[in-house]
């Protein structure tokens, strides 16, 4: 009972702890983060001067539940499609960010005289940005819908999935001291094949599953059910030796391509807040003051050389990438501080021996320490890149800004290129899928067949379970080895422009007719001996098995069909529903230029006026493209269009002109309002000489005066609302309610 009650002493703690310091942050208009991490250093078990928590892990699974949170809403927010939309240029921003920390990693710790071992782990530690802490700082400085912030959240994807691989990389070198590429790029593999097979079966069961359900699913069990899948791909993810955090992120980016997907962010929220307030507090009490006034000149020259690599090196992958200088400089002083998969790699080298201890503490303080300067690094992005387009030569800004955005058109694109890709496309997720049910038998099915069929032979049992795979295999392996009507229509258009391309494209369809038979023959191999007879036959069988498939192509389609049709409805709902923010992010979507809604407050100023009349368009340089006024949508309004209380506008600009129009709007509302006297509500008792006495409530005209009669007891007979007529009586006691002075005066 003590240890429950300790539970709840140390939540109690730390809760308000990061209530008062967040409440403090917030007057000094700081961000709240530092609020949480000083409130973490405070209760920490370090300080001494304050109550602290008995249980540091019980603080570290709530954390851990605080990341799953964080990364889960993350991916609610910024899904899969989104990250391939953006995958290129986040890929090349990570990968410079990492490859090129990892190298001033090294340098620095062998010029610190650290060992090698040591040096390669701190390069691995200095590589990683925090996705948690630039999460939270977003959403405090509502920076989620900026243009650089798809740039930002792609890069910080693609650095955890690097992150996972550095681990295997990093613990395969502490343990055998050499280099093991065969280690790293079976992780890689691994990695791929578990993200596209989970992507493939939640896209294609979970939005069917949702959308049955829809009439049944209120706000509680929608919770329950989107908490459950999520901690359910935690635990696949775990299992498979992942982290927590990626099963968290792939099965939010899941969700994020449901129709529910706003519902269930705006549900998850608050327990998003409250576990992710704990992880900040947690990683406030890992600071030690011993260990910084220890090592604090490393400490400052980790942290210099973190936020200054990481701004070198980040802003120049993405303008690599052709981000433009606008989005490549915001994404440089964003991404500048250590996360938290620098923790686990520092842990992981001492753990295995390859460390000295006191790297673990220093490793943390330089992570809180560019954490408190995280937020102010974000709107440092702003006077940077105004001051880089000052200071830079003109024709290096244009040559910078001339390749964002810059993509090839259908046209211009060439046929071979989108044959390949399509190719490649098809049988990278045909192959995922198979590989999956050829594991799955072998794991579970020979053992629940020898269960449940116990009296038949092992001739009989392998046949069954051959059967039984291949039938489930089927629909795959038609949809692996028939072209898709993408791969068709690029071959009939290469087929007719150049004859001599048949032979290319039939030698492009004999290798997936090879790869599908491959599969059933692993499949039969695992069971039986063939000899070189029955090789033939089965291939034969195959072969007439997929051309009689072929004919009856849209049987076996459905499936894929399905898959489409589920990764699609989110798009297709929103484009239905806001034509005109959907047109301009896909058009504009790699340029400084969005939409956003803004309501028109019944207080604001400019309620009743046209549109011409307006500062809009000469004060915040914005257009407005829609007026929603209730159900109805005015598009493109003229300037004689008047504005009504509570309209909705539909403003497009750049963030900055975004910005400076929701600050206008802001300033429209009128602050003087009318000045209320102080509301009663009390009993008066009548009598003889009262004023109201033989009146009716008709005659006395109370409201007039800002009062009002309430209710009124005659003897043991209570009137409530009395009608306009009924007159008052010598005796009554009457409820007056009202201003203040108005009653008074009655009185």
């Amino acid at each position: 009972m003590s240890e429950k009650v300790n539970l709840v002493a140390d939540l109690a703690l730390i809760l308000v702890s990061a209530g008062m310091f967040t409440i403090i942050s917030k007057a000094l208009k700081q961000p709240l983060i530092l609020g949480y991490i000083i409130a973490g250093f405070i209760v920490g078990p370090h300080v001494g001067l304050f109550p602290t928590i008995t249980s540091t892990e019980a603080v570290n699974q709530w954390s851990e539940i605080g990341i799953i949170f964080l990364l889960f809403a993350l991916g609610l927010e910024f899904s899969f499609k989104k990250l391939l939309k953006v995958g290129s240029s986040a890929l090349i921003t990570a990968g410079t960010q990492c490859i090129g920390m990892f190298i001033v990693g090294i340098i620095v710790g062998k010029a610190m005289s650290w060992s090698m071992m040591e040096s390669i782990f701190l390069g691995g530690m200095l590589s990683m940005s925090s996705t948690t802490i630039i999460i939270k700082a977003y959403d405090d400085l509502g920076l989620k819908n900026k243009s650089y912030a798809s740039l930002v959240f792609g890069a910080l994807v693609f650095e955890d999935l690097i992150a996972v691989l550095l681990m295997v990389l990093l613990s395969t070198m502490a343990i055998s001291n050499k280099f093991a590429g065969g280690e790293m790029l079976f992780g890689l593999a691994k990695l791929g094949f578990f993200l596209i097979l989970w992507f493939l079966v939640g896209i294609y069961l979970i939005p069917t599953i949702l959308k049955k359900a829809h009439r049944y699913l209120n706000d509680e069990i929608l919770l329950l059910v989107a908490i459950g899948l999520c901690f359910a791909m935690v635990s696949m993810a775990s299992y498979a030796g992942f982290s927590s955090a990626l099963g968290a992120f792939v099965m939010g980016s899941i969700l994020a391509e449901t129709l529910e997907s706003e519902h269930i962010t705006t549900l998850v929220k608050s327990i998003k807040d409250l576990f992710g307030a704990i992880f900040f507090v947690s990683v406030g009490m890992m600071v030690d003051p011993a260990v910084i006034g220890q090592y604090w000149v490393t400490i400052l020259i980790l942290a210099l050389v973190t936020m200054t690599g990481i701004l070198i090196f980040s802003t120049s992958g993405a303008i690599i990438s052709g981000q433009g200088l606008y989005n490549s400089v915001h994404a440089g002083f964003s991404l500048a501080q250590l996360g938290e998969f620098s923790f686990i790699i520092a842990g992981l080298g001492c753990s295995l021996g390859v460390m000295r201890d006191f790297i673990y503490p220093v490793i943390i303080t330089v992570s809180v320490l560019t954490t408190f300067t995280t937020p102010y690094m974000i709107k440092a992005g702003d006077p940077a890149c105004r001051f880089l387009e000052k200071k830079l030569p003109s024709d290096f800004l244009a040559k910078i800004n001339s390749a964002q955005g810059h993509k090839n058109s259908p046209a211009a694109a060439n046929e071979w290129k989108i044959l390949l890709k399509n190719y490649a496309i098809r049988v990278v997720l045909y192959s995922v899928v198979l590989i999956a049910i050829v594991l799955a038998s072998q794991i579970y099915l020979d053992g629940l067949l020898s269960k449940f069929f116990p009296s038949l032979g092992k001739m009989a049992l392998d046949s069954l379970s051959v059967g039984i795979t291949l039938a489930v295999m089927s629909p795959f392996l038609v949809g692996l080895a028939i072209s898709g009507s993408s791969i068709a229509r690029s071959s009939d258009k290469l087929l007719k422009e150049n004859e001599a391309s048949t032979w290319t494209v039939i030698a492009l369809t004999v290798l997936r007719f090879l790869l599908a038979m491959a599969f059933v023959l692993s499949v039969i191999v695992g069971h039986f001996s063939i000899s070189a007879e029955m090789f033939i036959l089965i291939f034969v069988v195959g072969a007439l098995f997929l051309f009689l498939a072929r004919k009856r192509l849209n049987r076996y389609s459905v499936i894929e069909d399905r898959f489409i049709q589920n990764l699609n409805e989110k798009e297709r709902y929103e484009r239905a529903m806001a034509p005109v923010s959907t047109s301009v992010t896909e058009s504009l979507s790699s340029y400084d230029v969005s939409t956003a809604i803004y309501l028109v407050p019944q207080e604001s100023s400019f309620a009743g006026k046209p549109l011409r009349e307006l500062p809009f368009r000469h004060v915040s340089e914005v257009n407005i493209v829609k007026i929603i006024r209730g159900k109805k949508n005015i598009l493109i309004p003229s300037g004689d269009e008047i504005i009504y209380p509570l309209d909705r506008l539909l403003a497009v600009g750049t963030s900055s002109q975004l910005e400076s129009f929701r600050q206008t709007m802001k300033e429209s509302i009128d602050k003087e309002g009318s000045v209320h006297d102080e509301f009663v509500l009390e009993p008066i008792k009548l009598d003889d000489q009262s004023f109201l006495t033989g009146k009716s409530l008709r005659e006395v005209k109370m409201r007039s005066y800002g009062c009002m009669v309430i209710s009124v007891l005659r003897g043991d007979k209570f009137i409530t609302n009395p009608k306009p007529d009924s007159k008052f009586m010598s005796g009554d006691i009457v409820w007056l309610a009202g201003e203040k002075s108005g009653c008074y005066w009655w009185k």
